[in-house]
């Protein structure tokens, strides 16, 4: 599959049989809702979740403790810190698909090697990446309390961020509209493609 451009404000909305359908259609089947902080993919992947009724997660709480400290005293975390990490949400990912679960879970997925890793011999998963601009990453993240990741620390992400490119399988990348629930219709749409065996050829 190809990497493309879904326009999630084209998708005309589902009806709730044609959500259930989605949801059957794409059995064992493990979505990655990825993107810079400030993309809305926590709230964008509980969302699709819930209307899925599929199981969860949010990649910071794979964190291991010495990550969550750096990134309060607001410094980037390497390509090293992030091994663990990314083998912790590989894990549960592996742990679902050997259950025949589908579930959604969320992680920034900043360069290829990371896609490479979480998609990498799992025939089951597909990533969803989110595009924002700096611009509006960062308003969110200033609208946004309580939260280890500082605003500080976005430029980091965008200076380690390799945007997915043409030929990249099993990701499709999509605006992320101010309308998490606009977002979360287009994404349905997908993976009642990937249900129905249909191309994944997204709309430039």
């Amino acid at each position: 599959m190809a990497i493309g451009t879904v326009n999630a404000a084209a998708v005309t909305s589902r009806n709730l049989s044609s959500t259930l359908a989605a949801s059957r259609l794409a059995s064992e089947m493990i979505v990655i809702v990825a993107g810079v902080s400030g993309s809305g993919k926590t709230t964008v992947g509980a969302l699709l979740a819930g209307r899925l009724g599929w199981r969860f997660a949010d990649a910071d709480a794979f964190h291991p403790a010495a990550n969550v400290a750096k990134m309060r005293a607001g410094i980037p975390l390497t390509d090293a810190d992030r091994q663990p990490w990314l083998h912790a949400i590989t894990a549960w990912m592996d742990e679902r698909i050997a259950r025949d679960e589908s579930a959604v879970v969320t992680c920034s997925a900043l360069k290829r090697a990371y896609r490479d890793t979480l998609l990498g011999g799992r025939p089951q998963a597909r990533m969803i990446f989110l595009s924002v601009d700096r611009e509006e990453a960062a308003q969110r993240l200033a609208a946004r309390h309580g939260h280890f990741f500082p605003a500080g620390l976005l430029s980091s992400q965008f200076d380690a961020l390799e945007p997915p490119q043409p030929g990249e399988p099993g990701v499709t990348v999509m605006p992320s509209e101010r309308d998490p629930a606009q977002t979360v219709t287009a994404i349905i749409a997908i993976v009642q493609g990937a249900g129905e065996g249909q191309s994944h050829e997204a709309d430039a």
